[in-house]
């Protein structure tokens, strides 16, 4: 089943806590701390396979998580890293934000890419040592790894893109000049996924052709097959439009507004794209046809080719002019990611103070970042909290913002009863 849109959810590894532990060994007197740090979470890359050409593999298996680094451990011994994966996914595919809709990365490379960042591993209690406080008894907690959805979006990876009505020969012509083998018959829509083939032009000369499923008036509002495959062709460098000629009960010209009419609809950048008009069917239509058809690319300044895909005749002629037209078009582009916007720096407090329903608020990144890597359920973690609060004023704005003893302060969702 060719599938080219779903969504996963990605979850980095949680970062290891960090150890409390003291040096002991015989004849060491006051050995001192010794608490390791915790070891990294694991990280998720993305990276492209050529072994896969569809995400059907992404419709049951919804969630890839990194694994979660270890906890310090004694003698200063760091945990262990958590295991990064890496997720294969077809040439081409886009990944997106599913909050935002905003483009991460566009997978076009065996090359791994960083998507999901893990947590960092927290200190331990080795690292708050100092001519002050020589026996801390406490230690940081790992950060939580990023986890959010993300959106799969692949587009074909092709140089040239067939475009045509159904029946326009599209798929036999694939089949003629590649290996490729599509499903092939005398009714609408035959064409039901892209197909891809490779076209040799010489001995070291070549070229991808897509095939792209039969589009119709109405197909980028999702008429017919709908508009889901007009993005396998937004990467093609050059489209190759055929003309079913044989048939004279439909215009030449009118065929062509139809199908670059929805390419407009669809997206202005798809509509410039250069193309090549081809005259298919060519041993059963007349020579006025052909005429008729040559003239109206003139008319659009497009190269003009008339081929029998079984015959055979013009197909050559027709492969060493696209391949010529490919010569001065540039590579197939990557799509930029979208940058989201940058975080300005806090000009004012790290944290702000507000009282409602007689419970003090105290609210700010700085807080959360603080309270993540703080074990609430730790005596000695609780006291080091206690200090960098006091240290940054967060008493102080309290007690200016009308705190009494015993009230109730909430810090980002940690309750406590606030003493003197």
């Amino acid at each position: 089943m060719f599938v080219d849109y779903t969504k996963i959810t990605v979850k980095a590894g949680k970062g290891g806590d960090g150890a409390v532990s003291f040096h002991r060994e015989k004849y060491i007197a006051a050995g001192g701390p010794d608490g390791g740090d915790g070891g990294r979470g694991g990280n998720v890359y993305f990276a492209a396979s050529k072994s896969l050409n569809t995400l059907a593999d992404f419709r049951y298996h919804k969630k890839f998580a990194a694994g979660d680094g270890e906890n310090g451990k004694n003698k200063n011994m760091t945990g262990k890293s958590g295991d990064d994966i890496i997720v294969k996914v077809p040439y081409g595919t886009l990944v997106r934000d599913a909050a935002t809709g905003a483009l991460i990365k566009d997978v076009c490379s065996e090359e791994k890419t960083l998507i999901a960042k893990g947590g960092k591993g927290g200190w331990g209690n080795a690292r708050f040592s100092n001519a002050v406080r020589q026996i801390p008894r406490f230690s940081k907690l790992g950060t939580s790894g990023e986890e959010f959805e993300v959106i799969l979006e692949l587009k074909l990876i092709a140089d040239v893109g067939l475009l045509g009505f159904p029946n326009a020969g599209k798929s036999t012509l694939l089949s003629v000049v590649s290996a490729a083998r599509p499903k092939i018959a005398d009714y609408p829509f035959t064409t039901v996924t892209p197909q891809l083939g490779v076209v040799r032009v010489g001995d070291e000369e070549s070229f991808v052709m897509a095939d792209i499923p039969g589009i119709i008036e109405g197909a980028s509002e999702g008429a017919g097959l709908g508009h889901r495959f007009l993005r396998h062709i937004e990467r093609c460098r050059l489209l190759l439009h055929l003309i079913d000629v044989s048939d004279e009960t439909r215009s030449v010209k009118d065929d062509l507004e139809v199908i670059n009419g929805e390419l407009s609809a669809f997206s202005d950048k798809l509509a410039g794209k250069p193309q090549v008009i081809v005259a298919t069917k060519k041993e059963i239509c007349s020579e006025e046809r052909i005429e008729e058809a040559a003239r109206v690319a003139a008319e659009l300044g497009a190269p003009f080719y008339a081929i029998s895909a079984v015959t055979g005749e013009g197909v050559k002629e027709m492969t060493e002019g696209v391949w010529k037209v490919l010569e001065s078009i540039p590579a197939t582009e990557e799509f930029e990611p979208e940058k989201a916007p940058e975080k300005k720096e806090e000009s004012g407090p790290k944290f702000t103070v507000r009282k409602e329903n007689g419970v003090y608020y105290v609210e700010g990144g700085w807080i959360e970042r603080i309270l993540a890597t703080t074990d609430t359920d730790d005596y000695e973690s609780l006291m080091n909290l206690q200090k960098l609060l006091k240290r940054e004023g967060v008493f102080d704005e309290l007690e200016r913002a009308g705190v009494k003893e015993k009230d109730t302060v909430d810090l980002c969702g940690f309750e406590f009863e606030f003493i003197f």
